[in-house]
């Protein structure tokens, strides 16, 4: 899936040029790939940005340039931390039937059973896929699943014509039993035990202690 964008060939370059770009609502960018040399683009700022959006993090988009067409897979976008918008986009150029290796998002669906915690080791998984297909995300779904169950990069279950770089047996979810807060305190303080740590007395335990020598001065 792509989405047809328009781009304008660049021949400025630098901090000058790129701030000049942004004022007029554009974004900068580049294509890299396939032994050819860098192509540097601008492109317009609301449409590219809607595109990302909806396409997500490997968005592949079909770049208008100078009357020819050229697919270009998003490798890297570069965001202003404070205003959030996108300053820069680096493109590798592909081509239809093409395979490349990305990195996929994993999305949890559902609920566990009841009284589990559920961990997520890995959020993202490494595919090789045609880079026309490549899947925005991978669903996993725990609906019921029971504390002790583990789901391995084995389990997941890939759109056709994907491919799994990842080690088979890398976890990606465990699922365990919910620990009380009575019994993680029990274990922070075995912990601490072990380790030679002694707790300092709260202010509210001490108020309540009898101060020495008042229980027996009361028998008296």
């Amino acid at each position: 899936m792509s989405e047809k964008i328009t781009a304008e060939t660049r021949t400025e370059f630098g901090k000058g040029a790129a701030r000049r770009i942004r004022r007029d609502n554009k974004i900068p960018a580049v294509i890299y790939g396939h032994g050819n040399d860098p192509i540097h683009l601008t492109l317009p700022g609301h449409a590219t940005m809607m595109a990302l959006k909806h396409l997500g993090a490997n968005a592949l988009l079909e770049l208008d340039v100078d009357g020819g067409t050229q697919l270009a897979l998003t490798k890297q976008v570069q965001v202003d931390p404070i205003r959030r918008v996108i300053e820069h986009i680096d493109f590798v150029a592909v081509v239809k039937g093409e395979k490349v290796t990305v990195q996929v998002p994993v999305h949890i669906i559902g609920e566990a059973g009841p009284d589990t915690l559920v961990v997520t080791d890995t959020t993202e998984i490494e595919l090789e896929a045609e880079a026309t297909h490549i899947p925005e995300f991978i669903e996993v779904s725990i609906a019921g699943l029971a504390a002790g169950t583990q789901i391995h990069a084995s389990d997941l279950t890939l759109p056709s014509g994907s491919t799994l770089l990842l080690d088979a047996d890398t976890l990606i979810v465990n699922i365990t039993e919910q620990i009380s807060a009575a019994a993680l305190e029990s274990e922070l303080e075995e912990a601490e035990a072990e380790a030679g740590i002694e707790r300092e007395e709260s202010d509210e335990a001490a108020a309540a202690a009898p101060a020495e020598g008042e229980a027996a001065s009361t028998e008296e």
